[in-house]
């Protein structure tokens, strides 16, 4: 059972500790609401609370005011770290051991292969929802596309989703079949068209209002809220509003490794990395900066531009929706948590990439004005993900640092730890935090009648009220896989294999950026490491992919 809630707000401590669970319904209104904000693809480093240039005082503010996490965890792409944060499991036990747009043959038609959020686990919305909660979901799904696995069908009472993945973020069709487009729903109900002034995150953030709106009058109004906005943003394709490309023109001329350089030294300016600790040097296919023409510095930089006002633009209406917490008088009762769901995308989507991509590309104008337009297709390329996953290895795919430790941070009154908070944490933790705050049991084999998986995430809520030093013990171990690329956790130390099938052995503690293998001179720590993968690879059902289908 989890802990009273007169150990997160001692205000309240009184009124819940003396009522009977019969007479909680009276303070239904004080327990906290949630508000669980996801960036797609956006790198460590791109906000200014994280060491970033783009303008982004809406998130820094919260991030500053509230607990950043540095040691936060997903997995390596999309849609399996979504499976998590629903869940509270392994996206393996979710059914997303691969995404369904990727699995290799020897995945298809396998349990934990499914592609889409499996019946056996219940998700965050279905629990907080049978605990009274309102539940209001908008942006990007990518966990089940056909009907009884949408956001309605899992648990949100209201929703307007983005079905599948990445998509146009004007509302345009640039998909292999022109016919087909994107599939988008409101509250369950397949729409035929999106207005005609769509832009993704203006609108994902204006729907999530008006949900907010919708429920505080009726019946419900009452209710505490459990919100979920998921933007597309800044995922390719590159796409902004003139107006924001604007206000980055000329930024980004001097490259990535200029970019890098600059960031890491405000990370150490701002407390988030220890300046002695060595930082992975970046991985270059195709040589450094430098090595560019001058056609394609030129075109580099412009979309580093717009992937900047991508950024800007996600703030902007981050800002919309608090502003709209506090003009109703719910932010200070509501717990913010802010994520990416992996790191940078580090994909050359314009020389190479998945089929689906190439075609989109070629039928694209990514002539140089028209970059960021509706009718172009562009993405920022390796060099420009690993200014923003430094000091970290690699980006999106990779089982590494730099695919993996994502920016996120927590705001709530009830918190007591601020600041810079670096213990590993992951986001399957986030179902059990906000069970616990929420005073919601976690589910014990069933839920409504049907048995479900077990949550394997650990609550925060003695991390962030000071009552523990970590969220995990050191024996405990965690692990990942997607792809073949695989990595497992266990105290200060890891495990991790590119997807070879070779692994090297490191200390996070001391060697963040992975930095240094310790494969030879801690022979039986890596033996005992990989024998811990090899029970948690049997554990959730991982099924290592017979071909490579997604090469970065």
């Amino acid at each position: 059972m989890p802990r009273p809630l007169k150990t997160i707000l001692p205000f309240l401590g009184a009124l819940l500790g003396a009522a009977s669970p019969m007479a909680l319904s009276a303070a239904e209104a004080q327990r906290p609401n949630f508000l669980v904000i996801v960036a797609d693809d956006l790198g460590y480093s791109d906000l200014g609370a994280f060491g970033g240039e783009i303008a982004t005082p809406n998130l820094d503010a919260i991030a500053k005011g509230g607990t950043r996490l540095t040691g936060f965890h997903t997995a390596p792409t999309c849609s399996p770290t979504r499976s998590m944060l629903l869940t509270g499991t392994d996206n393996h036990k979710a059914g997303l051991g691969s995404m369904a747009e990727l699995l290799a043959p020897n995945q298809r038609g396998q349990p934990g292969h499914e592609g889409y959020l499996r019946s056996d686990v219940a998700t965050l919305a279905e629990l907080l929802g049978a605990g009274g909660y309102r539940t209001l979901f908008s942006g990007k799904w990518h966990l089940g596309v056909a009907a009884g696995q949408d956001p309605h069908a899992r648990g949100f009472q209201h929703s307007f989703a983005l079905l599948q993945g990445a998509h146009n973020h004007f509302g345009r069709n640039l998909s292999t079949d022109p016919a087909k487009g994107f599939a988008y729903t409101q509250d369950g109900r397949p729409l035929s068209a999106l207005p005609a002034n769509f832009y993704s995150s203006d609108y994902f953030a204006a729907r999530l209002i008006d949900q907010l709106k919708s429920t505080y009058s009726g019946a419900d109004k009452a209710k505490p809220f459990f919100a979920y906005l998921a933007f597309t943003a800044p995922h390719w394709p590159l796409q902004a509003p003139r107006e924001d490309i604007t206000r980055y023109k000329g930024r980004y001329d001097a490259g990535y490794d200029v970019l890098r350089a600059q960031r890491l030294k405000r990370q150490v300016e701002l407390g988030l990395i220890d300046p002695a600790l060595a930082a992975h040097p970046p991985v270059q296919k195709n040589g450094n900066w430098d090595a560019l023409s001058a056609e394609q510095k030129q075109s580099a930089a412009r979309n580093m531009e717009v992937y900047a006002a991508m950024v800007d633009r996600m703030d902007q209406n981050v800002g919309r929706v608090i502003a709209e917490l506090k003009r109703t008088g719910q932010y200070d009762n509501t717990v913010i948590i802010f994520l990416a769901d992996n790191g940078a995308e580090g994909m050359d989507i314009e020389n190479g990439g998945l089929s689906s991509i190439r075609q989109a590309t070629a039928r694209a104008d990514n002539g140089l004005e028209n970059r960021g337009n509706a009718n172009s297709y562009v993405g920022i390329g390796p060099g420009w993900a690993q200014a923003a996953t430094a000091p970290s290895w690699l980006y999106k795919a990779y089982a590494t640092e730099g695919g993996t430790r994502t920016v996120a941070f927590t705001s709530y009154r009830g918190f007591t730890r601020k600041g810079i908070a670096n213990a590993f944490t992951s986001v399957t933790d986030i179902v059990p935090t906000l069970l616990e705050l929420a005073q919601v049991p976690q589910p014990q084999g069933s839920f409504q009648g049907r048995p479900v998986t077990a949550i394997r995430g650990k609550s925060w809520v003695p991390y962030l009220t000071n009552a523990s030093e970590r969220v995990y013990a050191a024996e405990d171990a965690v692990g990942t896989e997607l792809f073949g690329s695989r990595s497992l956790r266990q105290g200060d130390w890891k495990i991790t294999d590119l997807g070879d099938g070779q692994w090297g052995l490191y200390n996070i503690a001391h060697d963040p950026g992975e930095v240094t293998d310790l494969s030879r001179a801690e022979p039986d720590r890596k033996a005992k490491l990989i024998k811990a993968w090899d029970s948690y690879a049997k554990e959730v059902g991982v099924i290592l992919p017979n071909e490579r289908i997604y090469r970065p």
